[in-house]
């Protein structure tokens, strides 16, 4: 299991990393920031599913068609108290937007991870 949350934390980064930068990239092009989340939510989606089905849960010996809508709602669901939290933070603090998206993709992994081993990749 030591192994499983060091992997996920990896790929985990690195789709952070994709999110963070997409986000990063369209806000000064003049998108709101709570519309770029949604961009970049998007484009990490990709990195996350397919590390976490291929490296950190090794499932892909599972079928797609049972995977990928599991981690659809899993991401969807962490999406939308990702989105919830960052507007929380832009309304309400005086946090640069990099920042406030730093807290929230840090506190939403937690629960993606353990929704994820669960449910979305558990082998039966």
């Amino acid at each position: 299991m030591i192994g499983q949350l060091m992997r996920f934390g990896v790929v985990g980064v690195a789709a952070m990393l994709v999110h963070w930068l997409v986000v990063a990239a369209l806000v000064p092009l003049g998108m709101p920031p709570l519309l770029a989340n949604v961009v970049a939510f998007a484009v990490a989606f990709q990195v996350s599913y397919w590390g976490h089905r291929h490296w950190t849960f090794t499932a892909a010996d599972l079928r797609h068609r049972r995977t990928l809508p599991r981690f659809v709602v899993v991401s969807c669901s962490s999406f939308v108290l990702n989105e919830f939290l960052y507007f929380l933070l832009l309304q309400y603090t005086t946090l640069d937007y990099r920042t406030a998206l730093t807290i929230v993709l840090l506190t939403v992994a937690a629960l993606t991870y353990i929704l994820s081993r669960q449910w979305a990749f558990r082998k039966i």
